[in-house]
């Protein structure tokens, strides 16, 4: 009985390394592809904040060279 006893024990605690990596693995793997996407959101929105300061900027320089111009 002391034998299927540390049998079963050591069953359990492979197969409870195993699951518990694929598990662990799984849970990175979805945060990892969450903040992927979070980044790449973050990005674009910076990206296109930029480009409305730049148009900005652009037009409020062009704005007072054409007027000293006239």
């Amino acid at each position: 009985m002391v034998v299927s006893s540390a049998r079963w024990a050591s069953t359990r605690i492979i197969t409870g390394t195993i699951l518990g990596g694929i598990l662990g693995f799984y849970v990175m793997h979805r945060l990892e592809l969450r903040h992927k996407e979070k980044m790449q959101e973050r990005l674009l929105k910076y990206e296109m904040e930029k480009k409305k300061r730049e148009g900005k900027l652009e037009f409020q320089d062009s704005s007072p060279s054409t007027l000293s111009e006239s």
